[in-house]
Formats: structure tokens, C-alpha cells, sequence
């Protein structure tokens, strides 16, 4: 089994010597958050200025990896979907949409959020549920239609924090967004309270893009590393191995000095 690791573990390093280590080290996948010490462009929930980003410059990044073979599977934003005001919402959905751009250009086939919150007012409130989730919904449609103009897919990261909070919320949402376009990026320590393993290859299997590895215990927030939670990392390596063999699995919550022990216990409960 290969092993991967989101680029914004480091952002001490700039890009290439992410990719020195990750290469010397043996790791095969990245996620590339522009989020390293010379392309500080990544704002989790958010967005920031891509105005100095040039097109040489994305080009740049994405082959400081390939270069050291290791395969970018996705660019990642993280913006906020759920954005209630239209003005600020329509500026977010730009903001992905220049990433798309770069992806496109440079043959990274998918671009990864989450759905994004309110700050302040994470989680999922009864009174304004519906109407979020349909809100969601809207953004996606209008993503995928211009995912299709640029071939490439949006890889949305499900949460129970969030308004997509179970495999089989998010396999209702897929069926709702009805396109090919939106996929799954599927992070276990982010559905394990309200998802069994197996439920998440029952409803996601024939979706997912690529994997996050972290872990969680189901009742608390915090992502910790692999094997520090809940999760039943033998059953659901196992299930990857079934189900989804050779799809990229990339660490998270890494860091330089963690990262190849955490790798390591992957390869144990595979």
C-alpha cells in the first residue's frame, strides 16, 4: 500500500523541499494546499488574494512534485460554500474556480473542499437545516457545471461537524447534485460518529475520489493521527483494500517529525 500527505503538513518548507522529503522518504501522493512558506495562499474557510499566483507560477509548484514523482491528486481549497451572503458567496465560488483553472491546467483532476460554516456557528442547527443544506446543494450544482468546462471534479470532504454529516447524507446529496463532477473525499475520522466503516463503503464506494488518514474519538472534535482514535484502522483498511484498492490514501494532521512513524502504522493495520 502507498502512502501520501497533505502539502500543508509542512509549511515551514517551501514546495520543493516538501516534495525532497516526502521522495527521499517514499511517500507517493500529495494533496497541494498552496500553504508553504513560498505560496502562502491557502485561508481554511475562506479565501485570499490570488492576485501574484501567475499561471508559471501554479505550473511551478505542481512540478516540484511530479519532478520527484510524486503524483499532486488534488489542489486543495477549503473554502466556505455556506456562505450566507450572496455577495461574499459569489466571491468564494470564484476563489474555487481559479483553483479549478489551475488544476486544469497543469492535469490535477480534482479540486477539495469541505462544505464550509458560518464562523462562530459550526454544527448543525434544526431551525436553519434544511434551508443550509439546500444552499449547499445550489453551490455544487453551479461548481460542477463548471467543473465540466474545465474537466475536473469536486472532491467535497464530508463532516459531522458540518451539514453533510453521514456517508448516506452525502450519497443523498451526490444524488441530488446529479453530476459525475462531484466526488468524494473521504476522511474516516470525519464520519466515524455518525458513519460505521463499513456504512461509508456501502453508500461511497463507487464516489470517492481519494482518502484522508487521521483519526478521532467519536465524542470529541479534535482530529488526532492515525491509531490515536476511534477508528477500526484494520477493518477499514481492509474495506479500502476490497473496495477501493490503489486509490490515494494521504496522511493528515502530520507533522516532519511524526509523519513517517504514522505512515508506518498504516502499513501495520494493512
Amino acid at each position: 500500500m502507498d502512502v501520501g500527505v497533505v502539502s500543508r503538513s509542512f509549511p515551514h518548507l517551501k514546495n520543493r523541499d516538501i516534495a525532497d522529503f516526502m521522495s527521499r522518504n517514499g511517500f507517493r501522493w500529495t494533496e497541494l494546499c498552496f500553504s508553504s512558506i513560498d505560496a502562502k495562499y491557502w485561508a481554511y474557510n475562506g479565501r485570499s488574494d490570488l492576485s501574484t499566483l501567475s499561471d508559471e507560477k501554479a505550473a511551478k509548484l505542481v512540478s516540484d512534485y511530479r519532478d520527484r514523482e510524486i503524483e499532486v491528486t488534488s489542489i486543495g481549497v477549503f473554502t466556505n460554500l455556506l456562505e450566507p451572503d450572496e455577495q461574499e458567496l459569489e466571491k468564494n465560488l470564484a476563489y474555487f474556480e481559479a483553483h479549478m483553472k489551475i488544476a486544469s491546467q497543469n492535469k490535477v483532476p480534482y479540486v477539495s473542499t469541505e462544505c464550509g460554516f458560518i464562523p462562530g456557528r459550526r454544527g448543525i442547527f434544526a431551525d436553519t437545516y434544511e434551508a443550509d443544506f439546500q444552499w449547499l446543494l445550489n453551490s455544487l450544482k453551479r461548481l460542477t457545471q463548471k467543473a465540466e468546462e474545465y474537466d475536473v471534479a469536486v472532491a467535497l470532504e464530508p463532516c459531522v461537524l458540518d451539514v453533510v454529516p453521514s456517508a448516506k447524507r452525502m450519497k443523498d446529496l451526490i444524488d441530488q447534485v446529479e453530476s459525475d463532477r462531484l466526488k468524494v473525499l473521504l476522511d474516516p475520522a470525519n464520519l466515524i460518529a455518525n458513519s460505521s466503516e463499513e456504512d461509508m463503503f456501502k453508500y461511497l464506494t463507487p464516489h470517492i475520489a481519494y482518502f484522508h488518514g487521521k483519526d478521532r474519538k467519536v465524542n470529541d472534535t479534535y482530529g488526532r493521527v492515525v491509531g490515536d482514535g476511534d477508528i477500526d484502522w484494520p477493518l477499514f483498511l481492509s474495506l479500502y483494500h476490497s473496495h477501493t484498492p490503489d486509490l490515494p490514501f494521504i496522511l493528515e494532521y502530520v507533522n516532519i517529525d511524526n509523519v513517517c512513524e504514522i505512515r508506518d502504522r498504516v502499513l501495520f493495520y494493512s
